[in-house]
């Protein structure tokens, strides 16, 4: 292979070495048992450039190829020269097939390659090394994976080595269109999350509006506040509860104030906190979950289902990390929950820990019809199914004490046992519009005109619709259910707070 950087490769390298001693030595070392990959990789490359500074960079937290892929700052190239004295490749790769995440998108998946040994022309800000990936499968207990960078430089360019680490690492820490989430003992950077909060919006919030504009502005009001935090010599950080029952946009509020805060001009990154596991135990995932919080603030730290997450065994390490002797400076804490009863008073009652908490309760008439608008414009392009403005009301009317998610149910039920018993099955057309409306749980809704969808006019007579007849006997059926619930229920109800 013809190579621009030719000289480079051969101007350290030992005279009496006409091989690759370092491949050699990788092929040699693994074929055998092994403790340290990391030093045999060092001494060989040592042995093979003794004119040239090898720094070794660990892969996690330092992505050259990421680095260089994304940003343009630097570029690399494979070195393909297979050692044919010795029968050895130049480097090892696996190709691995993946799954498909979702099998119902009907994709068959997708082929990646793995790299466990490869030699590369790196170059960054017109300097050229040489570099060597290994991924050494090492260590006497657990058998860890290690995988590393050797960087091999001249003297004189060592210090652009350390801005290149430098620059990788800081690229390699932040946030790309993604969210930060701890689940299953560790952080990761989440994009699918991030995608999904894009589409959020407060316009498709249904939410008492003064209620609205007061979440907005405690969120928006602390992170431009800083300053004025200092001035009053106040801790700057913050905590909120959204309470109430489930089904009621929580979530989707949560949903709605990531996107505000990640449009600003300086974005406000979230960390989602899934669970309290880890390895080590609950308390360690705490200390680790502040970390990071403290490490990216000003941040928004999110702890769903709240009363679930803290239990009586971590309750205290965790009222300690929110108001211990750490600062969390330029942290605005949201915990959400169902059942704020549940909730020790250390947490829902005493501020500088949570500040502030927000009844989310189940929606009132006018809500309620602005959510059967709402379905009302979904279905509109439907020719087949008959649903007039006057239906809205009478639809609000018989869901008194329902949720929004309730509601949304009995419109998904109804319609699946109309779609089943049509006639034409191949004329129904299901709701339309915005996609994944009943992803995870988000409740979402547009905010719709009074004349948009349905009929203008005398709407007639709504008994004999076939949306109404089955919709009726849907919320029959749930608010049979309910009531089953309640009278189970040993939880006794609290007053707004």
């Amino acid at each position: 292979m013809d190579l621009p950087h030719h000289a480079l490769l051969d101007s350290g390298r030992h005279p009496h070495h006409k091989i690759d001693l370092t491949t050699l030595r990788f092929f040699d070392h693994s074929s055998a048992p092994r403790v340290s990959t990391d030093s045999v990789i060092a001494a060989a490359l040592k042995k093979q450039y003794p004119n040239l500074h090898l720094t070794i960079i660990p892969s996690y937290g330092v992505n050259l190829f990421a680095y260089a892929t994304a940003t343009g700052d630097a570029s690399f190239e494979q070195v393909s020269q297979d050692d044919q004295h010795h029968g050895l490749p130049s480097d090892l790769t696996w190709k691995m097939y993946f799954p498909p995440a979702r099998r119902i998108d009907g994709s068959p998946g997708v082929i990646a390659e793995s790299l466990i040994f490869g030699k590369f022309l790196y170059r960054y800000k017109g300097a050229d090394f040489i570099l060597y990936v290994v991924d050494g499968r090492d260590g006497v207990a657990s058998y860890p994976q290690v995988r590393n960078f050797y960087l091999l430089s001249t003297d004189r360019e060592v210090h652009k080595v350390e801005e290149l680490v430098l620059a990788a690492g800081r690229w390699g820490n932040e946030l790309h269109e993604e969210v930060w989430v701890w689940d299953g003992g560790g952080w990761s950077k989440n994009r699918e999350l991030y995608e999904s909060i894009r589409k959020a919006s407060w316009d498709n919030v249904i939410l008492d509006e003064d209620m609205k504009k007061m979440i907005i502005d405690d969120h928006t009001s602390f992170f431009d506040g800083r300053d004025q935090y200092e001035r009053l010599k106040v801790p700057w950080k913050r905590g909120v509860i959204y309470w109430g029952p489930p089904g009621n946009g929580k979530t989707i509020s949560i949903k709605a104030m990531m996107h505000t805060l990640y449009s600003r001009k300086d974005p406000v990154p979230a960390l989602y906190v899934r669970s309290f596991f880890s390895w080590s135990g609950p308390e360690y995932a705490i200390s680790q979950i502040f970390l990071k919080a403290r490490q990216f603030a000003p941040c928004y730290l999110i702890f769903e289902d709240l009363d679930s997450l803290v239990s009586d065994s971590v309750r205290s390490y965790f009222l300690n990390e929110i108001d211990g002797l750490k600062s969390n400076d330029g942290i605005f804490i949201v915990g959400s929950t169902n059942h704020l009863d549940r909730l020790d008073p250390g947490i829902s009652k005493r501020p500088s820990r949570f500040d502030r908490k927000y009844y989310f309760p189940d929606p009132d008439v006018q809500q309620r019809v602005a959510y059967c608008k709402f379905w009302q414009n979904k279905l509109k392009e439907n020719k087949d199914l008959a649903f007039p403005d006057k239906l809205c009301k009478a639809i609000a009317d018989i869901t008194d004490g329902f949720s929004f998610a309730y509601i949304q149910e009995a419109f998904v039920a109804a319609l699946l046992v109309i779609a089943r018993d049509s006639e034409a099955p191949s004329r129904f057309e299901g709701p339309t519009g915005k996609a994944d409306c009943y992803e995870e749980g988000w409740v979402e809704v547009e905010n719709v005109d009074d004349d948009d969808g349905g009929d203008d006019g005398d709407n007639g007579d709504i008994e004999d619709l076939p949306l109404w007849v089955e919709i009726k006997k849907q919320v029959e059926i749930l608010r049979e259910g309910m009531e089953e619930s309640r009278k189970s229920s040993v939880v006794p109800f609290n007053k707004p707070c």
